[in-house]
């Protein structure tokens, strides 16, 4: 018996497995390339031909390095959970993965009970190592999740509405009764934010080093931690709202509104960048996809959930029944929504961004679910409800692997350093942060400058030659007598001309009303003032 193999050319043949591995690499490869090859037959010049062909091969060489080390280096796959037969993966409750799953996973199955200090929002650093949270009666604390160890917790006696850590797990911010407070990991305050008043919700922009809040009274702060400096403060114009989230992907600041609307903000912009109307209802969540940056999840108060495309605002791509009164995307996609004491996941299993039910999870009767987040890079979501927090496991929610140079869970106190040192250097300016961040770096389209008198003049002659030129059709009965014909050709001169009047008709009626609002703008001395014209009543 011999075995079957795939020739490719010269004679060679290849066995079956070693061609399968090498579909498999070029499917890899192909998702490192930076798009297709450049078509270089075109070109005239030689050295400029020569230096794009090394070019393309080192991307070229770039992506198979790139490729392999995906395949041997980073061998861990996200799983699933995988029904059999007519099961349903909804159906399966947390006490049967328990058992099925390493004892380390299983350790993230818990529920802190914290009756008189609810309820709880939730965040976690980057790296999933960390996790703050606090309590709607001033109960905050640090929480550090490998170990599964307390680092530090306090009580500030005063209501607490919003958690959020800043660059790492070194510092945290917390939204109080009258002004947002930071404090270091050993609970120590380091800064009262009075600027913001009564924050109701904060977020932090990583890439840009700002704290955003939004107040009581629809006012939007952004301040940059590196100096304290205020970037912006604005009305929003939509009254009180307690729903914010930023879109990773260009930094904007999202807000639901009381008016069904979500309105989209920069540092740099006194209005909304975007504003849409999603729900007939008030908004009461929303939420990113953390890389398909262009889907965005909204729910109402009218209960529906909507997916939504940034590329095509006409219509949402999905609408789900059901209320939910907190969002939450994972790193793999997965869509959590909570409301009252019972959570569901949902999940895209065909990609083609229709999401169906994936797991759900029922609370304690009478817990009301304030928060869900999922942890990155694991396997993990958790819950901050009413009385206190609780943990449970949901498959292939987290990317099993991790960049150590973007957020490593086991970085020591030196890597900590020289990351903050980096972070700071590659900090963006509040400028980049626009709803299409590919735009920049790219070159304006140059202006288009408006024509001399001598150019109009020019275009004016060359278009009566040309209707001069035109010879009229001739007609029978009469039609073609030589005044019929004349006047053809004066109509036609008068049509060519006619553009180029109504242009300059336009022009000089456009000088005319600036002259006029120059000259109402300049402001008469008060004894002629008596004599200026007044604007008719209207």
């Amino acid at each position: 018996m011999g075995v079957k193999g795939v020739h490719q050319g010269h004679g060679a043949i290849v066995p079956p497995i070693e061609q399968k591995l090498n579909d498999e690499m070029d499917i890899r490869k192909n998702k490192y390339l930076r798009g297709g090859e450049a078509d270089l037959e075109a070109l005239t010049d030689k050295k400029l031909k020569g230096q794009l062909a090394v070019r393309e091969d080192l991307h070229l060489r770039t992506a198979q390095a790139a490729a392999k080390a995906e395949k041997y280096l980073l061998p861990s796959e996200e799983g699933y959970l995988e029904p059999e037969g007519l099961e349903k993966t909804w159906r399966i409750k947390q006490d049967a993965i328990a058992p099925a799953v390493d004892v380390l996973s299983a350790r993230n199955q818990y529920d802190i009970v914290v009756p008189d200090l609810g309820p709880y929002r939730l965040d976690f650093t980057p790296s999933g190592r960390y996790m703050t949270v606090g309590g709607h009666k001033g109960h905050l604390a640090i929480v550090d999740m490998k170990q599964m160890s307390l680092i530090k917790e306090f009580q500030v006696r005063e209501t607490v509405r919003d958690v959020v850590f800043l660059h790492d797990e070194t510092m945290f911010a917390a939204a109080q009764k009258k002004y947002p407070y930071i404090y270091n990991r050993d609970g120590t305050e380091l800064h009262c934010l009075k600027e913001h008043g009564a924050a109701l919700r904060l977020r932090y922009l990583e890439q840009h080093r700002l704290l955003a809040s939004i107040n009581e009274y629809g006012q939007l702060h952004y301040q940059d931690v590196t100096d304290g400096r205020m970037i912006g403060s604005y009305r929003t114009g939509f009254g009180r709202t307690d729903v914010m989230q930023v879109n990773r992907h260009n930094a904007l600041l999202s807000l639901g509104h009381s008016g069904g609307k979500v309105t989209m903000w920069s540092p740099t912009s006194s209005s909304a960048v975007i504003e849409m109307l999603c729900h007939m209802g008030p908004i009461s969540a929303i939420a990113f996809h953390p890389t398909n940056r262009d889907l965005m999840a909204t729910s109402g108060k009218e209960k529906k959930v909507k997916l939504w495309d940034m590329r095509n605002l006409k219509g949402p791509l999905q609408t789900l029944p059901g209320q939910a009164e907190t969002l939450d995307f994972s790193q793999k996609g997965l869509l959590a929504r909570g409301t009252s004491s019972f959570l569901q996941v949902l999940r895209d299993s065909s990609g083609s961004q229709k999401y169906e039910k994936y797991m759900s999870h029922p609370l304690v009767k009478g817990y009301q679910i304030e928060k869900v987040l999922f942890r990155p890079y694991e396997d993990v979501l958790c819950i901050g409800h009413s009385m206190g927090w609780s943990s449970i496991l949901i498959p292939g929610s987290g990317n099993p692997n991790f960049d150590s140079w973007v957020a490593n869970p086991f970085e020591t106190p030196k890597q900590r350093r020289e990351r903050e040192v980096h972070s700071l250097l590659d900090k963006l300016p509040p400028e980049t942060i626009m709803f299409d961040p590919t735009k920049i770096g790219t070159v304006k389209p140059p202006r288009k400058e408006k024509p001399t008198k001598e150019e109009k003049e020019a275009e004016l002659e060359a278009a009566v030659e040309v209707a001069k030129d035109i010879v009229p059709k001739k007609k029978t009965k009469g039609r073609s007598k030589p005044s019929k014909m004349k006047k053809k050709k004066q109509e036609l001169i008068a049509g060519a001309k006619r553009p180029f009047l109504e242009q300059k008709m336009k022009e000089d009626e456009q000088a005319a009303r600036k002259k006029q609002k120059a000259m109402e703008q300049v402001e008469l001395p008060t004894s002629l003032q008596r004599f200026a014209r007044k604007k008719a009543a209207t």
